[in-house]
């Protein structure tokens, strides 16, 4: 299998169509719409999380309160942040306490 930099260097670099590179993207779009399915699928309310700041870049633990069709809703200590389910992870509650 290939390293992300050598598919990285193949796609910048290589002699692909642009009807290839769409179909690229579209199966990249795919992946990570089905990595967020089944992130939310095993989460639920009252889960801790942990997810890097898009805002800070400050890595963030919290509270799953909602899970909504786009975003889930987690509870910090900085308040309440609307978090793209893919970007969560899950936490054990040992490391949380």
């Amino acid at each position: 299998m290939r390293t992300v930099q050598e598919i990285n260097q193949a796609i910048m670099f290589g002699d692909f169509t642009n009807t290839e590179l769409m179909s690229m993207i579209d199966a990249v779009k795919w992946r990570r719409a089905t990595l967020a399915k089944l992130t939310k699928a095993s989460l639920s309310v009252g889960d801790n999380v942990n997810f890097t700041s898009g805002k800070t870049g400050q890595n963030v633990t919290g509270v799953v309160v909602k899970i909504a069709i786009k975003y889930v809703t987690v509870k910090t200590i900085q308040g309440l942040w609307r978090v793209p389910a893919n970007m969560l992870s899950k936490v054990d509650d040992r490391e949380y306490a």
